[in-house]
C-alpha cells in the first residue's frame, strides 16, 4: 500500500449563518451542512496537494492547488442548482515520460447538481446533473488539454450524528485525440458529535475504462468547526491501489 501521508484543511463556508452569533449548537449545524455536498452553503476552499516519489526513478514530484468554489442557485421553492467547480493550477517537476519541470493551470472539472431543498420523505438528501471536463490546461503535462462531458450524482442521509452517502461520476471525451472513459466514486461516512467534531471514513476512487486501472486512496478524516465558523480538517490514509506516490495535502479556504 502507497501512504496518503497528511492532509490539513481549512474551510470556510461563507453565508451559512450569518447574522447571528456563534453557539455551540450552531458550530455543530454548520459541521453537518460542511458534511453534505448539495448543501445550500456557499464555500471557497483552495486544496494543495503535494506528490513526491513519482516516476520510474522516482525522483518526480508535484503539487497541485485546487480551487473549489462551491455556489448554490436558488431555482424555485422547491429545488436548488448547486455549482462544484475544480481549477487546479499545478507545478510539476519530472515524474512524467520525457517532462521536464512546468507551472500552469490543469483542466476543470465543472459539475451541477439539481437538488431538492427538502430531504425525500425516507429522509433521503440527493442530486443529479451534468459535469464537465474543460480543456483549461496550459501545458500537455498539466492536463489532457480534451472535451469531456458525463453525468454525476449524490445521495446522502443524515440521521442523528450521522452521515453516510456516497458521490460519483462518469467522464467520456468529446471529439477528442484523447480517449476518456473515467469513473470517479466517493462512498463516505462521517459521525459529529455535540462539538462540532466530525470523524468521517471514505474513498475517493478513480477507475479508467481505458486503461483498466484502479486508484483507491481511503482516507480518515477528523474535523473541527470552531466558534470562527471557520472548518478545520486533517486526515491521512493510504492506497488501497493506485500510483508509487507518497502525498502530502492541504487545504486552505475563504
Amino acid at each position: 500500500m502507497n501512504l496518503r501521508l497528511l492532509r490539513c484543511s481549512i474551510l470556510a463556508g461563507i453565508g451559512a449563518l450569518s447574522g447571528t452569533a456563534w453557539a455551540e449548537s450552531q458550530e455543530e449545524e454548520l459541521a453537518k451542512l460542511l458534511a453534505n455536498p448539495v448543501a445550500a452553503l456557499i464555500s471557497v476552499p483552495f486544496q494543495l496537494n503535494h506528490d513526491q516519489n513519482l516516476g520510474a526513478d522516482r525522483n518526480g514530484s508535484h503539487w497541485i492547488l485546487n480551487v473549489q468554489p462551491v455556489v448554490p442557485f436558488h431555482l424555485a421553492d422547491d429545488w436548488n442548482l448547486i455549482s462544484r467547480t475544480i481549477l487546479p493550477i499545478a507545478s510539476i517537476d519530472g515524474g512524467l515520460p520525457d517532462s521536464g519541470s512546468e507551472t500552469g493551470l490543469g483542466d476543470t472539472v465543472q459539475s451541477l447538481f439539481l437538488s431538492p431543498k427538502k430531504p425525500s420523505a425516507g429522509g433521503w438528501i440527493w442530486g443529479a446533473g451534468p459535469v464537465f471536463l474543460l480543456p483549461t490546461s496550459t501545458d500537455n503535462s498539466l492536463g489532457l488539454g480534451e472535451w469531456g462531458a458525463g453525468v454525476t450524482g449524490v445521495a446522502l442521509k443524515q440521521q442523528g450524528q450521522w452521515t453516510y452517502g456516497g458521490l460519483t461520476n462518469h467522464i467520456w471525451d468529446i471529439d477528442g485525440d484523447t480517449d476518456i472513459n473515467q469513473t470517479f466514486l466517493q462512498p463516505f461516512i462521517s459521525y459529529t458529535n455535540s462539538n462540532a467534531w466530525t470523524f468521517t471514513l471514505n474513498t475517493e476512487s478513480t477507475y479508467s475504462w481505458e486503461t483498466d486501472q484502479w486508484s483507491v486512496p481511503i482516507n480518515g478524516v477528523v474535523t473541527k468547526v470552531p466558534n470562527s465558523g471557520i472548518n478545520l480538517s486533517a486526515w491521512a490514509g493510504e492506497y488501497a491501489t493506485g500510483p508509487t506516490a507518497q502525498i502530502v495535502d492541504l487545504t486552505v479556504g475563504a
